[in-house]
């Protein structure tokens, strides 16, 4: 699915962490019909950047410093009303979701899908089309049950959320990596999650974190 006007897709990166953007960056460039016209650290930068270059697709980072990926969302739709914006998150509230879909984000998607999922996302939203991934439609549609972790797994889970791996987590907590991959696993039961992001996203949604 080319852009627009039959040209590759015109696609701008926004977030803080340059590794993150770097990753995305390298995903692009061996796709024949998507181009990387700019990349942006902030919100702020974003709207401005997005401003000059009119991108088809700008993936968006909910969580940045100066202005957050849902306002600066709305700031591009605004004044860029035929680019796409597809949100790709670690995690954040449902709030910061629902925000960023009702000032006019095209998708959303968790930072660990896989390749092909976000390449076919960046063309769904070039056409216009609606795409959310499963993870997040469960957050969005969450109804808030009655869940309960442990005080280790959700001072596992906390430590996770702040991005440390497993064997930091367990010189930190002073128990062995395999209880810590064993009380990741039992919280992912608990919060019916697939995955650590998705375990973070709903744990925070659901006021756990």
């Amino acid at each position: 699915m080319s852009s627009r006007d039959g040209r590759k897709i015109r696609v701008m990166l926004v977030d803080d962490h340059l590794v993150v953007r770097m990753g995305l960056a390298a995903i692009i460039s061996i796709e024949r019909d998507m181009k990387l016209v700019g990349e942006a650290a902030d919100g702020l930068e974003a709207v401005k950047l997005a401003a000059e270059l009119d991108p088809d697709v700008v993936i968006m980072d909910l969580m940045m410093p100066r202005l957050d990926g849902a306002s600066a969302t709305a700031e591009i739709h605004r004044n860029n009303p035929k680019t796409r914006i597809l949100v790709l998150t670690t995690f954040g509230t449902s709030d910061d979701l629902r925000r960023a879909l009702s000032a006019g984000a095209t998708g959303a998607l968790v930072k660990d899908s896989a390749k092909k999922e976000l390449v076919g996302a960046i063309r769904e939203c070039a056409a216009g089309r609606k795409v959310l991934s499963p993870a997040i439609e469960r957050q969005l549609t969450c109804k808030t049950p009655a869940v309960e972790l442990s005080p280790r797994q959700k001072e596992i889970l906390t430590y996770a959320a702040k991005g440390f791996n497993n064997t930091e987590i367990a010189s930190l907590v002073g128990i062995g990596r395999d209880c810590v991959k064993a009380h990741l696993s039992a919280a992912y039961t608990r919060l019916d999650a697939s995955s650590r992001s998705e375990a973070v996203a709903i744990a925070i949604n659901l006021g756990i974190l």
